[in-house]
């Protein structure tokens, strides 16, 4: 019988030890981040951004895998139904913790169900219009709304996303109605704003800059408080008499839930340090985001909460519905 319990203290020791060597050798193969939108979306700009200098931080290949589809969902299912090892990871904006305000059914739970890691960085939107629009303002805008009641369109990366929530505060902002046409990203919503089948949207600037810069879309506004480094000419939604508009993205990191927590921290401290680089943070500022600071998973998971509870109100007080 000694034998019996020695032996199984015996294993019990090199399980431990095997375990521990696991956690510590993290990772040893490539690491997939699921980008639930097409390429060269807001999203998948921002982590390409970062992939480089954290498969280099890593030691190990970061693999870019867009999942489009059902507004993010399909990406983030895959990934909250994952092995719940570090080696498949979900990059998503804020429509994550908006979509259960607005889908009856959700497949997953956006808090529960995932092992929160960190937030890459926070964007702003940028109120952007197809030039065949006359308005060059946001009151000429507002002007040539009212001019024509339910004749304008107003595009969005996806139904519940920030820019959805975005014109739909401007409706109710401005009173005049105007319908919402969700797509499947950023991509394809500029290009049909560009080439005017769609009157505006409210974008991230990592999609959207490159449009505002060759002239091929007006930006009217910025969605924040302060304006962009991106585009330090573009006024606010405030000083373009729109007070108490605001309205931003910010792009977070999660695994599926039961991750050890040995590699959620070494992946929050790989992506914090890569964040903290001076030519990754130049890039995103170029690209109009605000790199994130030193956000713990613990403070990442208390955030997202609370986020949740907060766009449930606004999707409330704005009678928005899914589409």
């Amino acid at each position: 019988m000694k034998d019996y319990a020695r032996t199984l203290m015996t294993a019990s020791l090199l399980f431990a030890a095997g375990s521990t060597a696991t956690a510590a050798d993290y990772p040893t193969r490539p690491v997939r981040m699921v980008v639930p939108y097409p390429a060269g979306g807001p999203t998948d700009v921002i982590v390409r951004v970062a992939a480089a200098r954290l498969s280099e931080q890593l030691g190990q290949q970061i693999v870019v895998d867009n999942r489009a589809g059902a507004s993010g969902m399909i990406g983030s299912e895959l990934v909250s139904r994952a092995t719940p090892d570090g080696y498949t990871l979900l990059v998503n904006p804020s429509i994550h913790v908006i979509l259960p305000s607005l889908v009856a059914k959700m497949p997953y739970d956006a808090v529960k169900d995932f092992s929160h890691v960190t937030i890459l960085a926070s964007v702003p939107l940028l109120f952007l219009v197809s030039p065949s629009l006359p308005a060059k303002t946001v009151k000429e805008f507002i002007a040539h709304a009212k001019a024509n009641p339910g004749k304008l369109n107003f595009a969005s990366s996806s139904s519940g996303s920030s820019s959805h929530l975005a014109g739909e505060q401007l409706k109710s902002m401005i009173g005049v109605d105007m319908q919402h046409v969700p797509y499947k990203g950023s991509t394809p919503a500029l290009t049909d704003v560009v080439a005017g089948q769609v009157q505006f949207m409210f974008d991230s600037t990592p999609s959207s800059m490159p449009f505002v810069k060759s002239g091929r879309l007006r930006a009217l506004a910025v969605t924040t408080a302060k304006r962009t480094q991106a585009a330090p000419e573009v006024p606010t939604m405030a000083e373009a008499g729109m007070p108490g508009f605001e309205q931003s993205n910010w792009y977070g990191v999660w695994g599926p839930r039961g991750m050890p927590r040995d590699t959620v921290s070494e992946l929050a401290a790989a992506i914090r340090t890569v964040m903290q680089r001076p030519d990754v943070r130049s890039r995103l500022v170029e690209l109009g985001a605000d790199p994130a600071g030193d956000i713990a998973p613990a403070d990442f998971e208390r955030f997202a909460a609370e986020e949740l509870a907060r766009y449930a109100k606004v999707v409330k007080q704005a009678g928005i519905k899914a589409e």
